[in-house]
């Protein structure tokens, strides 16, 4: 059975690219690009990875991703974050609310599908 993966990204351009890629690579995917739906469809979608953009609008990534890690039915989930916001502090801030993977913007396909497999646990 595939791998389900949950796209959060509020940016068509990049959700679009983050899904196709991953289709290709064989996974099924969900995309999103408000972040006020993220919860319901993580718990109807069942994801095995989520990628969670940080920067979206009316609610943080950051709280999203915390909140994930609260919640019952998706605290075992992965988190990849990708942000195009990558100062100092920053990583540690977004690892420290519950993503287990980190990637700054721009992507590169190489890094972001090794990325992804690595919190998948695929060789």
């Amino acid at each position: 059975m595939a791998k389900r993966i949950l796209v959060v990204e509020d940016n068509d351009l990049n959700r679009k690219l983050f899904c196709d890629v991953l289709r290709a690579g064989g996974f099924t995917v969900e995309g999103v690009a408000d972040g006020e739906v993220v919860l319901e469809t993580a718990r109807n979608f069942i994801p095995s990875l989520v990628i969670m953009d940080i920067q979206l609008p009316h609610v943080s990534g950051l709280d999203l991703i915390a909140e994930m890690k609260r919640d019952r039915t998706l605290s075992h989930v992965p988190v990849l974050a990708v942000t195009a916001y990558a100062g100092k502090g920053d990583e540690e801030r977004i690892r420290d609310a519950g993503a287990e993977g980190y990637l700054a913007k721009p992507v590169s396909i190489g890094p972001f599908t090794a990325a992804v497999k690595k919190l998948l646990g695929i060789q």
